[in-house]
């Protein structure tokens, strides 16, 4: 006798049915796309393509400054490709590169539900020839129609071209950071290599380059890169495209880079361009769309300025004998009234040193610190005519003292900063109070970190230049913080407005009357004191700053349209044996001579303060040498009481609050008529 057969359930007959109608569709979508994918067309002359022109940088006067076509580009043949770099990109990039037809669909459909899982662009599967068609004929922008254009033109490549072929033109054209385009560039560019001569570890770590150029470059982290040539490796080793000998031995393989790898010929501002590409990639641009996008990047910066502060760096350290490779100087100019950057030399050589100086570097500023302690002690209630002792002070263990241990008595305060005590600052400080100070320096921009002591009164704290150069600009605008830029606008190859630069960030930190007496005061320096090196004959400011052992050497000063800071010093921090008033002040002076050409001399934008000028006439070359004495000393210990002399009233602490405001002030005129304008144009 025979069991009966246990009869189905009609849910589970339900869900078997459905089940099979949803593979057969996914079936006959597939068949489908196959069947359209065939029988597209060949690209005619896909063999003749040459690289075009891609992305360009411009100065906001038109001048071109940076062209991202190869820096240098070298067309080879898969021939000339070694096996073990052609292997090591198609064991990262495309393991299936010789037996799929140029797309992976199911590869597609398992990165996009990995995304969905993970909310965000983890996976691409991207083959070797969707790249390719990414960058012969696709943008870069990451939607669901570039994707099906991609897969539609890599499916037409694959009909026009072989395999090898296909391999050879995407090795010849892909990016492989520091402005390689293509391996034959990247041999040259990381290992000053012909490919013939690469090693097993050297392919590997160009292979790994593709995914992220800027990230795993080893230019700008080692560590970074060599990690992931080590995945590479792995891969290869996995793939069996190496054996566990030559494994083993590459992992082992020192990393030694081309120490002078080949720069475009255009590029007059190349640490201005490092700035300009992170701000790209703050406003949602990869360095692969930027590069190979084909955009027209209008910048900020003036041209004219820029070759006048890279003429006069040049001049200046040759004057002043400073020929080793040590000797550097820096210098960043912005607007203080829309923030954007004008200048920017992160150093004297770009070619040698990648180091940018003005962003990276943080040293101590010396005197030209003192203006922040100046600043707090005035909103506090200091005047400038307010008398005060430039005599001999000791704070525990710490004393101190002037150059050439010289005191001018009771002295007015604005005199005291354009002569550089060192013991004014250091009894303001101890009046006002070392937080007080700490706050003022954040509020107007100081980032790093300052320690909790009374030697920074004197410079003791490693800054950055463009730190100060914000700080100041607060002095020149009447009390606004501003946040600089570097990118006005963004057009498409064929003129499209892709991006253009909102009204820049500005906070409101002193108030009109205290800036305008630092101004006052720091224009005492320029005519009267140790600034006298930089005056170019127009309504400015500025401070010297010189630190111990002349290590670093400073001037920062500022116009109603510009601010502009120089730093000078050696990269192995011993004495450049300079002082801020001597090549800084000389350098600042070139450059804003050429740079506010266009401004005129106009007057600052809030109520002048005016004093009488009691002065003994100091010899300028006696100013120099005080400087020297700017020091930074060792920390003091003690207990201060506050000291009997100056205005006082209670601080209001609500000032170093973030406070956005509006640009509704007489100084932002030109500002706010242009956005008038504009208003008007689109209505």
């Amino acid at each position: 006798m025979t069991a009966k057969k246990k009869k189905e359930k009609p849910f589970f007959i339900i869900l078997k049915t459905i089940f099979v109608m949803m593979v057969a569709v996914v079936l006959a979508g597939y068949a489908a796309v196959k069947m359209y994918l065939n029988s597209l067309e060949p690209i005619p002359n896909l063999n003749n393509y040459q690289r075009n022109i891609v992305t360009q940088v411009y100065s906001a006067d038109e001048h071109l400054i940076k062209t991202f076509q190869t820096f240098h580009y070298e067309q080879v043949s898969i021939e000339q490709i070694p096996k073990f770099l052609k292997d090591a990109v198609i064991s990262t990039e495309d393991k299936n590169f010789y037996s799929h037809s140029g797309y992976d669909i199911f590869g597609i459909v398992r990165s996009a539900i990995v995304n969905v899982i993970n909310k965000k662009a983890s996976q691409g599967a991207s083959t070797i020839t969707q790249q390719l068609a990414r960058v012969l004929f696709l943008s870069n922008e990451k939607t669901i129609t570039r994707k099906l254009k991609e897969i539609q033109v890599a499916a037409r490549i694959e009909k026009t071209i072989s395999k090898d072929k296909i391999l050879e033109m995407y090795l010849n054209n892909v990016y492989l950071g520091s402005g390689a385009y293509g391996v034959g560039a990247a041999a040259s560019t990381y290992f000053n290599k012909d490919l013939s001569q690469l090693t097993l570890a050297e392919c590997a770590l160009i292979a790994g380059l593709p995914q992220a150029p800027s990230v795993y470059s080893p230019y700008k982290n080692m560590k970074l890169a060599e990690k992931r040539r080590n995945k590479v490796l792995k891969r290869m080793y996995i793939m069996k495209t190496i054996n566990k000998k030559q494994y083993e031995a590459a992992l082992k393989e020192k990393i030694v880079l081309n120490k002078k790898p080949t720069l475009s010929k255009v590029n007059v501002a190349p640490y201005f361009i490092d700035y300009v590409l992170k701000e790209l990639e703050t406003l949602g641009f990869e360095e692969e769309e930027i590069t190979q996008g084909g955009y027209k990047i209008i910048t900020t910066l003036d041209y004219t300025a820029q070759v006048a502060a890279n003429e006069s760096i040049e001049k200046n350290l040759a004057l002043f004998g400073l020929k080793n490779s040590k000797h550097n100087a820096a210098l960043f100019t912005f607007s203080p009234t829309t923030g954007e950057i004008i200048a920017y030399c992160g150093g004297k050589n770009y070619i040698e040193s990648q180091y940018d100086r003005v962003t990276q570097a943080i040293r101590p500023p010396g005197s030209a610190f003192k203006p922040i302690v100046y600043a707090a002690a005035v909103h506090k209630g200091w005047m400038p005519t307010d008398k005060v002792e430039d005599t001999p002070v000791t704070i525990g263990e710490w004393s101190p003292h002037n150059y050439g241990e010289k005191y001018k008595g009771i002295i007015p305060l604005y005199k005291a900063l354009a002569i550089s005590s060192n013991v004014v600052a250091v009894k303001l400080i101890q009046d006002v109070g070392v937080q007080l100070v700490l706050d003022m320096a954040k509020a107007l921009g100081i980032t790093t970190p300052l320690t909790y002591d009374y030697t920074i009164s004197l410079g003791s704290n490693g800054v950055k230049l463009y730190d100060m150069v914000v700080a100041y600009g607060n002095f020149a605008n009447g009390g606004y913080r501003v946040q600089p830029y570097s990118i006005k606008r963004i057009e498409t190859k064929r003129g499209k407005i892709v991006y253009e630069a909102p009204r820049t960030k500005i906070t409101k930190v002193l108030d009109k009357e205290t800036a305008g007496i630092m101004t006052a005061m720091l224009r005492k320096v320029i005519t009267n004191g140790t600034g006298r090196g930089a005056n170019i004959d127009k309504p400015m400011g500025g401070k010297t700053g010189t630190t111990n052992e002349n290590r670093d050497a400073w001037f920062i000063g500022y116009t109603p349209d510009l601010v502009t800071g120089v730093f000078m010093g050696k990269d192995d921090n011993t004495s450049i044996g300079l002082t801020g008033g001597s090549a800084p002040a000389r350098i600042w002076k070139d450059m804003m001579i050429v740079a506010t050409e266009k401004y005129g001399a106009p007057e600052f934008g809030y109520p002048p303060v005016d004093f009488t000028i009691d002065f003994e006439e100091i010899p300028y070359e006696e100013l120099l040498k005080q400087q020297e004495k700017e020091t930074k000393k060792e920390e003091g210990n003690g207990i201060l009481s506050i000291l009997p002399f100056g205005q006082k009233k209670e601080v209001d602490e609500s000032v170093f609050e973030e406070i956005p405001v509006q640009i509704n002030e007489n100084l932002f005129d030109k500002v706010k008529k242009k956005d008038n304008k504009k208003e008007e144009e689109e209505d």
